[in-house]
């Protein structure tokens, strides 16, 4: 347990039976009245933000989290099976717990967060950006750069990506997981 106005950027809480990231505090001092910690939470499962105040003193349950570097084997029916880096032991994910799901592809090393004291996985996460090739995009037009125009393109996940005209099949593209949006060709 700790207080409320110990609340850091990063933790995770127990309320409610639910599990939150503390994403922003701010301790507010009225003109009067008591101090207040008003703090915005993110549900670890469900991904939603919520706004909540506590007052000074006021005790929340902390969870301790660790994070596990996992690389990803195969995906069996709606689970994806990871693989731990040292141990060589194999745990299932479902679909719905992994961030960037679209962007995993065979081998990749995925960062798995887990609650330290039940040992359960809270989800898994990709690198903020990863390299994929194209394996199929309409061919672009020579001189078609100088607008920000936009086409569709297939990257080896089966993925759709949306990129600059002038990107082509078989060439190799940064893609930021959180939103599927393309960030630049990678030099070979």
């Amino acid at each position: 347990m700790i207080n409320s106005q110990d609340v850091k950027n990063g933790m995770c809480i127990r309320m409610d039976g639910k599990l939150y990231f503390v994403i922003e505090f701010l301790h507010v001092k009225p003109g009067k009245g008591n101090t207040i910690m008003r703090v915005k939470l993110k549900d670890v499962v469900d991904g939603y933000v919520l706004e909540r105040r506590f007052n000074i003193g006021e005790k929340l349950e902390d969870v301790r989290i660790e994070r596990r570097q996992y690389q990803y084997l195969y995906a069996e029916g709606d689970n994806y099976i990871f693989m731990d880096q040292e141990s060589y032991e194999q745990i299932p994910i479902e679909k719905d717990k992994i961030t960037g799901v679209a962007f995993l592809k065979e081998g990749f090393i995925v960062d798995v967060i887990f609650d330290g004291s039940t040992e359960t996985v809270l989800f898994a996460e990709l690198p903020m950006k990863v390299d994929l090739q194209i394996t199929y995009s309409e061919p672009g037009v020579k001189g078609d750069t100088a607008t920000n125009t936009l086409k569709p393109a297939t990257v080896e996940t089966g993925a759709t990506v949306m990129v600059p005209l002038f990107v082509n099949v078989g060439e190799i593209i940064k893609i930021d997981t959180r939103d599927g949006s393309y960030c630049e060709r990678v030099k070979a």
